[in-house]
Formats: C-alpha cells, sequence, structure tokens
C-alpha cells in the first residue's frame, strides 16, 4: 500500500480531535468555539488541533468576519469516519444523559448528508421492499417504477443521476451493521424529511428526531414502522 494510514490514524486518534471530527460528521459548519466546546479545550488548543487536522486534509475552514467556520472537507471524511465507527469499540456511558444522546444517535442520525441509524437502515430496506431501489455493485440502483415514485414524493431524479457522486451508495452503518443510503440520493431524501419536518435536528451533535408526523408520513409513503422512535425520540 503506497498510503501512508499511520499519519491520518495520527491525527484521528487524538480523543479532542475525535470528538471535533464526530461533531462535523453531521455534515453542517460549526465554528471553532463550537468545537472546542465539542471537545472540552481551550480555545488556543482547538485551534492548534484544527490546524493539524486542516493539514492533514481532514477539514477545511473559511473566515466570515471574526469567526472561523469548519467543515468536513467533503464526504470521503465522512464515509472513513463511519467505517471506522463500524469496528470500534462502543464507548461506556458516563452517566445517564451520555446513554441517553448514545440511544438517540443509534435511533437516527445524519451521517454527513444522509439518514443513518435504526430510521436509516429501516429506510433502507423499505425502498428495496418496494422496489424503489435494487441492489447494485457497490450501493443500490433506481428501479424504473422507484423513479416515479421518488419523483412523486418530490425528488428531482433526473438532478440526483447527473450528480458528479454515486447516485445510491450503500454506505455501512456504524450502529445497525447494515447499509443505509448514502449519495446524492441519500442526500435528497434528508433534505425532503427536513423541509418537511418529518426529521429534525436535535441540538446536542448529529442526533436527529423523528416527529411523529414523520413518523406517520414514512409508514404510509413507504411502509415504514417507527413509531417507537418517533415516539420516543421526540420526547428527548
Amino acid at each position: 500500500m503506497d498510503r501512508d494510514l499511520s499519519a491520518v490514524a495520527a491525527l484521528i486518534a487524538d480523543p479532542s480531535r475525535a470528538a471535533m471530527l464526530d461533531g462535523l460528521t453531521a455534515g453542517l459548519p460549526l465554528t471553532a468555539g463550537e468545537l472546542a466546546r465539542l471537545a472540552g479545550v481551550a480555545p488556543s488548543t482547538a485551534s492548534e488541533h484544527l490546524e493539524r487536522l486542516e493539514r492533514g486534509g481532514l477539514v477545511v475552514s473559511e473566515r466570515h468576519g471574526r469567526s472561523r467556520h469548519v467543515r468536513l472537507a467533503g464526504a470521503h471524511v465522512a464515509r472513513a469516519l463511519e467505517a471506522l465507527a463500524a469496528i470500534a469499540p462502543p464507548k461506556r456511558a458516563t452517566g445517564l444523559r451520555s446513554w441517553q444522546h448514545g440511544e438517540a444517535l443509534r435511533a437516527a442520525r445524519s451521517c454527513y448528508d444522509h439518514l443513518a441509524g435504526v430510521a436509516g437502515v429501516a429506510l433502507a430496506d423499505a425502498l428495496l421492499e418496494r422496489r424503489v431501489l435494487e441492489p447494485g455493485d457497490g450501493g443500490f440502483s433506481i428501479t424504473p417504477a422507484g423513479e416515479e415514485e421518488l419523483a412523486g414524493f418530490g425528488l428531482d431524479v433526473s438532478a440526483i443521476r447527473g450528480a458528479r457522486r454515486a447516485t445510491a451508495r450503500a454506505c455501512l452503518d456504524w450502529s445497525e451493521r447494515r447499509p443505509h443510503v448514502a449519495g446524492a440520493l441519500g442526500a435528497a431524501l434528508m433534505g425532503e424529511l427536513l423541509d418537511r419536518r418529518w426529521v429534525r435536528r436535535r441540538t446536542d451533535g448529529r442526533a436527529l428526531t423523528v416527529t411523529p408526523a414523520g413518523a406517520a408520513g414514512l409508514a404510509s409513503t413507504f411502509g415504514m414502522t417507527l413509531a417507537t422512535i418517533g415516539t420516543n425520540s421526540a420526547r428527548r
């Protein structure tokens, strides 16, 4: 192998940098101050960590006035982090809040720009069951019938197919150890779910809440049964 895996491993190995990367896996840019709070370090220490991550090609940053906004360098970084999470040991919960956050992440979360967790895997299963998708080489393929169903859901299938990325990639879910839908289709589905307020972002990281309306809508549209997730996560 002509790639220096140890260089990337050294960047991720630091707990503070790992916490920052995990926060950025939500797919939204965060300020250096927000990342410092996530990692539990001083702003000056966070800046040093972010400089190392940027030099290593894992994040990019932009200045907006006096604020520094940071995001992952791309979906490829999120995929690598998700794959590592699938083989990493689970964190031990340190209290009730930590346990609840872990359960919320497992139920529904953003994996960069698409839906993951129990909800994401259930959505992938439902799309396969309804023949909207079929298994393909390293991912999924949209069927002719699926094009009509996705268009009826409000998605621009032509734009999804024409995107400069995989159409419907199978992303191994680290908590469920089964694939959810990534790629251009995964991003489009996530955007539509957020626009409809069927899922909403939480304030404690990348966990998502499937709303009661979302649980009902996903059940009627795709035949999913997510009443438990919709009810329990909405209460947290």
